[in-house]
């Protein structure tokens, strides 16, 4: 699934480009999992006046209301001005006078969905639970200590939980908690302020590195140039299993929660 640093770098790659662009027409390929919510003529004639990122939701403003772009499982944005025919997984392109944005999703579990404002009902659905932005001048570390200290689960599953921050992932969790020394199944209630510390930096840390580096391209992920992410080739621990730390040596473990794969190193992570 594309996480934060992969939705940044894709708004990266088109936000200048498509920003004062006039939409001339919509095309609805097959249903999305959630509806556009408007009448497609709707968005025809209006002007794009820039792209945003919440979470992993990326905003596209128009002169009257905004889209919300998520994009799901395996889902990704293109933006050309010589975009051919629509494809069998190609099922939104929003066909502007300065190219063709258009939405690839083989699984179909992205969405693109209008919202009169970002105070409206349909927009609040999808944003009005996330927490704070890791990469924000918000992201106090005061308060990141006491939502934290709260939780009894494990401190993986409350990163991904995307209540307290929101969109550290699967891939950039793994990596936060290795950098900070945290075994990923320590519960939140036993860390220490210094050790929450540590994962507050490393947070912020490895999400910008991750878009310094295009994000990460496991399966198919590219940002809206078709231009692909390295930062999993300096993994420390995601997809290392079996494999030596590159700290200490020592076997990569791979261990599941919550249904996801979780990686660490059994000696540079401390319970």
């Amino acid at each position: 699934m594309p996480e934060l640093p992969e939705v940044e770098v894709t708004r990266l790659s088109f936000a200048s480009r498509i920003a004062g662009a006039c939409i001339e027409s919509v095309v609805l390929g097959k249903p999305l999992r959630w509806p556009l919510g408007c009448d497609p003529q709707l968005l025809v004639g209006q002007q794009v006046v820039g792209v945003r990122r919440r979470g992993k939701y990326l905003l596209v403003d128009l002169q009257n209301g905004l889209l919300l772009v998520h994009l799901g499982m395996s889902g990704s944005l293109a933006f050309s001005e010589n975009a051919g025919s629509a494809g069998k997984h190609d099922h939104f392109d929003l066909h502007t006078s300065h190219g063709l944005l258009r939405l690839n999703d083989p699984r179909r579990f992205g969405a693109v969905v209008f919202a009169p404002t970002q105070n409206s009902p349909q927009a609040q659905k999808l944003l009005g639970k996330l927490g704070v932005e890791p990469l924000g001048d918000g992201f106090d570390l005061a308060t990141f200590c006491a939502l934290l200290k709260k939780r009894r689960v494990p401190i993986k599953q409350a990163l991904l939980a995307g209540d307290v921050v929101v969109g550290v992932g699967n891939i950039y969790a793994s990596e936060a908690l290795f950098l900070a020394g945290i075994r990923p199944t320590t519960r939140c209630a036993r860390l220490s302020r210094v050790r929450l510390a540590l994962l507050h930096q490393a947070v912020r840390s490895v999400l910008t590195r991750a878009v310094e580096k295009g994000g990460s391209t496991l399966r198919d992920f590219s940002n809206a140039q078709g231009e692909s992410g390295y930062f999993q080739l300096e993994a420390a621990v995601y997809g290392r299993a079996g494999q030596p730390c590159r700290v200490c040596g020592s076997v990569v473990r791979a261990i599941r929660q919550g249904q996801r794969s979780t990686f660490y190193c059994p000696t540079c992570q401390k319970p």
